[in-house]
């Protein structure tokens, strides 16, 4: 991979997206947490209108650890495989109580021990609340490096790994949120805009579409 190639990709992104950030709306690492794992198989517009009603009724870890299941499941059930996510996200926030002292850690070490955090919501956390440099790969950052060829593997964690190889460490989670972006309104999974594409001159994907004459 050259790393003009990489660095021109980023750059045309940044420019393309210069108000790219998390559409989970959140306050605070606690609400960031429960909208991730929320999102998981998910559109991030239907996490908020869940959210926008959850957090005004659930305020600290040790409200979301001593709720009830079945409850909390009705609850969240419009984001899908609601009863598993509501069994991680009880069974997550009790160990942040009895172990953290109610506090989302700051460290990928911790984060990955509680219950439904994986790598990707634990670097969506580190990147976004705790300023740290981190790269989230969720569907579309896997979509957009795949059809960039910025990264080869099927193992979203391994995407991870390659993308830490050629972007400089201190733009990985900028770069995170323009590709994600990207990902989100013209890389799109079914009909992508290339007609619109910052970086169309850049792509060799066979998953082109184009709907005028490209000239």
């Amino acid at each position: 991979m050259s790393e003009d190639r990489v660095k021109k990709i980023l750059s045309l992104l940044e420019k393309a997206y210069p108000d790219a950030g998390l559409v989970l709306h959140y306050r605070n690492p606690l609400e960031l947490l429960v909208a991730t794992i929320l999102a998981a198989q998910c559109t991030d517009e239907r996490v908020n209108k869940v959210t926008e009603t959850l957090f005004k009724k659930y305020k600290a870890a040790k409200d979301y650890g001593s709720a009830r299941q079945e409850i909390f499941e009705e609850e969240i059930r419009s984001t899908g495989f609601y009863k598993n996510k509501a069994k991680n996200i009880i069974a997550c926030n009790k160990e942040l109580v009895e172990r953290l002292g109610g506090n989302v850690p700051d460290t990928m070490e911790d984060l990955v021990t509680l219950p439904g955090v994986g790598r990707k919501t634990a670097n969506v956390l580190l990147g976004n609340v705790f300023g740290k440099q981190a790269m989230a790969v969720d569907t579309h950052v896997f979509r957009v490096s795949h059809r960039l060829e910025l990264a080869k593997s099927n193992d979203p964690d391994k995407v991870e790994l390659e993308l830490y190889r050629i972007i400089p460490q201190e733009k990985l989670t900028r770069s995170c949120l323009v590709i994600g972006t990207h990902g989100r309104r013209t890389c799109v999974a079914r009909k992508p805009l290339c007609d619109v594409c910052v970086v169309e001159k850049l792509c060799n994907s066979p998953d082109k579409i184009y709907t005028t004459p490209n000239v």
